[in-house]
């Protein structure tokens, strides 16, 4: 299996695919992609929660816990802001995931409290920088995927604010960088070009295909929630046309 850090690093991007339960990593893995990742948005609706940590990070495990122990393929957890604001204790929620044989591990710059709040770069580098340190010294390997929310919360500067977190994640620690919400070919083109770490988008609506995602230098493309909304969304429909038809003709 190829190292998960190597993956990044491919002649086209690791596209990954978000998952939530034990059978959505599987097909997943019976349709050969390389890796998966969990959907934080996708596990707390399964569970009835908002997205935002309101679930307990007790949960979080137990759903990966039975991920990894039903399938063989590359998981990277979707930890948000770390389940604490505490650097020790969201390393140790790490070191928890990694026993269970997680590689990757997504954190963001920003926390939910009534609303998401983008953290102040100087704070979120020491955290990062906190917990790399620690996980070296402990001989931990996992790669830290580090989520800025300056697109997804509609920065005023959202295109040089991330650039300016990117340099200071870097010099933290980061192994990479993932954008959601940043869609324009050329802001993408200019992020990618600002750093040496692989840069990871989220699939949205205006989201550039595959291959000029691959052209504009994108090491990572993620699914987010958007699997899981579709897949319910459809769920609905074959219910409603049940309900109406009087038939179960719409399952088959």
């Amino acid at each position: 299996m190829m190292d998960f850090k190597n993956l990044h690093q491919q002649n086209t991007p690791l596209l990954i695919c978000n998952v939530w339960d034990v059978t959505s990593a599987k097909i997943a893995e019976k349709l050969n992609f390389k890796a998966v990742g969990t959907s934080s948005a996708a596990i707390a609706a399964m569970l009835g929660y908002r997205d935002g940590e309101e679930m307990s990070f007790s949960e979080l495990e137990y759903i990966v816990k039975r991920i990894t122990e039903n399938t063989h393929i590359p998981l990277s957890v979707d930890l948000e802001s770390g389940y604490s604001k505490e650097p020790s204790e969201i390393v140790e929620h790490i070191k928890r995931l990694v026993d269970l044989g997680v590689v990757g591990i997504n954190l963001e710059d920003s926390f939910v409290n009534t609303e998401r709040i983008l953290l102040p770069t100087g704070k979120s580098s020491k955290i990062i920088s906190e917990i790399k340190n620690q996980l070296t010294k402990e001989n931990i390997h996992v790669f830290l995927n580090i989520r800025t929310d300056t697109f997804l919360l509609n920065h005023a500067n959202a295109l040089s604010e991330t650039k300016k977190r990117i340099k200071h994640y870097e010099n933290a620690g980061a192994d990479g960088i993932f954008i959601p919400c940043i869609v324009l070919q050329e802001d993408i083109d200019y992020v990618v070009k600002s750093t040496s770490l692989p840069i990871n988008v989220m699939y949205m609506p205006d989201l550039p295909d595959f291959d000029t995602l691959n052209t504009l230098g994108v090491k990572r493309i993620s699914m987010g929630n958007f699997l899981f909304d579709t897949m319910y969304k459809n769920l609905e429909t074959t219910i409603n046309a049940i309900l109406k038809g009087q038939s179960f003709t719409p399952i088959f």
